[in-house]
């Protein structure tokens, strides 16, 4: 091989290496255009919840039982059974009481007689110890007998007011309007009222107004207030949903397997009876709750074009230069850090109103800066304050796209006999 083979042989080389590095990069970068995705400023709403499980319970439940013990004679309702304030719910037997009773009166007609004589005896022999007709000895044998059949009388009155009182707990009345939710005994069962009252039934108060005692973790429970909404479903009525309100959050924490939960309290109407109690309810609360606000896309305040973007589009990049110098470092943090949820509203002191810095598409197809201020958001949404109204378009992504790398995928896509065809691709052009 001569020398001015080599020579051409190298010659073309270094061509071919310019035309690439032409092709893949200078041609490329003259095709590039930057991709322009928008989104609407609407009016909707922003709802921040917290979730929690609970148990459906009635507002007031109450046991009834019993404070005698004897054997159950007569029983008047039954499990759903809807009872008024005063009804007869069971009788006891009364055999024993009433003999109770009969002894217990006699003993107090007993200690009344005897009470009468003494009382006759002691104002005799006081009149004849003023005479001087007895002595001091039966004057005080007198009064003392005297004083002993008053206890006794007392005592044998409270014994038959007793009586009297335990015959009457043998009628077992319901103390409140509402339903019977369980009966714990039957007819000719024995109950013992020795140490403790034995629950006979559990009646609930007016079910068509029920609570939901929700499990909320620790670390939400910061954000549940008195009076703020809830909605919770129930796997009874998988498409329904049920509605309440926050009335109390009970402060002593509840400790299992290492996880602390706060219970709180939710009032919910049960106009239909559907909610039972003991269901387990699937609970939102909504801990801030804004509707019908101006509201734009979370990702409209990540958007950082790059100069070259700018170049395409173009801005000035010496405009944006000058804007970021004269802005302080807190703005310029704003503009471009990640935002962060926010809890408050229009109504929040000024201090805590947030500014950001946006891109907007403009009527010509422009895009450019604006300043808002922002109040909620739910990482999804954010709540426009001031700055933007509802219809204008902002930017929410930009991109580099070049059509050389378009047409050579394209091409290759052709040539690959694995590549799904477009239609018609495969005709001729005549």
């Amino acid at each position: 091989m001569n020398k001015s083979f080599k020579i051409a042989l190298i010659s073309v080389a270094v061509i071919a290496i310019c035309f690439c590095t032409w092709f893949f990069f200078l041609k490329k970068d003259t095709a590039a255009t930057v991709i322009i995705k928008t989104d609407k400023v609407t009016t909707g709403d922003i709802l921040t919840t917290v979730t929690a499980t609970g148990t459906v319970e009635p507002l007031v439940t109450v046991e009834v039982g019993t404070q005698v013990s004897g054997e159950i004679d007569k029983i008047y309702v039954d499990y759903s059974s809807v009872v008024k304030k005063g009804q007869l719910l069971a009788e006891l037997d009364k055999s024993t009481l009433k003999a109770n009773l009969i002894s217990s009166k006699a003993s107090y007609e007993s200690a009344q007689n005897e009470l009468t004589y003494q009382k006759s005896n002691f104002e005799r022999i006081t009149k004849l110890y003023e005479s001087q007709s007895v002595s001091s000895t039966d004057y005080e044998t007198a009064l003392y007998q005297y004083n002993n059949a008053k206890h006794s009388y007392t005592k044998a009155e409270q014994e038959l007011e007793k009586a009297q009182t335990n015959l009457s707990y043998a009628y077992i009345y319901s103390p409140i309007d509402g339903v019977v939710l369980s009966r714990a005994v039957d007819e000719g069962q024995t109950v013992a009222a020795s140490f403790s009252t034995p629950t006979m039934f559990t009646i609930a108060k007016d079910l068509t107004h029920m609570r939901v005692i929700a499990d909320v973790d620790e670390a939400d429970i910061g954000s549940v207030k008195v009076d703020q909404n809830v909605m919770f479903t129930v796997d009874a009525f998988p498409n329904d949903e049920f509605t309440g309100k926050v009335t109390m959050v009970r402060l002593e924490a509840q400790v299992s397997s290492n996880v602390v939960t706060y219970e709180v309290v939710i009032e919910a109407p049960n106009p239909d009876l559907k909610l039972l109690p003991g269901l387990t309810a699937s609970v939102n609360i909504y801990t801030n709750e804004r509707r019908g606000i101006i509201i734009m896309p979370s990702k409209a305040q990540r958007v950082q074009p790059t100069p070259e973007m700018l170049t395409k589009l173009n801005v000035p990049v010496k405009v944006a230069a000058k804007e970021k110098d004269t802005e302080s470092e807190q703005d310029s943090a704003i503009t471009t850090a990640e935002p962060k949820k926010q809890t408050f509203g229009p109504d929040a002191p000024e201090g805590q109103l947030n500014q950001r810095t946006i891109w907007v598409k403009n009527a010509d197809g422009s895009i450019s800066q604006q300043k808002v201020t922002i109040g909620v958001t739910d990482g999804v949404s954010t709540e426009i304050i001031d700055g933007l109204k509802e219809g204008d378009e902002v930017v929410i992504e930009l991109t580099m796209s070049s059509n050389a790398s378009e047409v050579t995928a394209e091409s290759e896509q052709a040539k690959s006999p694995f590549m799904p065809q477009r239609p018609g691709q495969n005709k001729k052009t005549k």
